[in-house]
């Protein structure tokens, strides 16, 4: 299950569902428009957010891993998964809710 096919079950639980990455805008139009996300696809170029969450140990480095956070709507970080898992991560996801 992917997130995109969760999503109806996401916003029934009035959660939004928003993917991050440190590619460009235009590469990450492109993979948003292939796999048909109905979500945003944030870009995160300078890592800030990356290293913010801990997907990323600084701002130098050439990539961040796959990590998931569970954001209330205080803005506190209430579950953090890293690494995120692939699968049927989002169900542990929904669950969690």
């Amino acid at each position: 299950m992917a997130f995109q096919e969760a999503l109806p079950e996401f916003e029934a639980k009035n959660c939004a569902v928003i993917g991050c990455s440190n590619d460009g805008v235009d590469k990450n139009k492109e993979f948003a428009e292939q796999q048909g996300f109905k979500y945003p696809l944030l870009c995160d170029t300078d890592l800030a957010v990356s290293v913010a969450y801990g997907a990323a140990a600084d701002t130098t480095a050439s990539s961040a891993a796959r990590i998931a956070a569970l954001i209330g709507t205080d803005g506190n970080v209430k579950q953090l998964w890293n690494p995120a898992g692939k699968g049927e991560f989002p169900a542990v996801v929904l669950e969690a809710l």
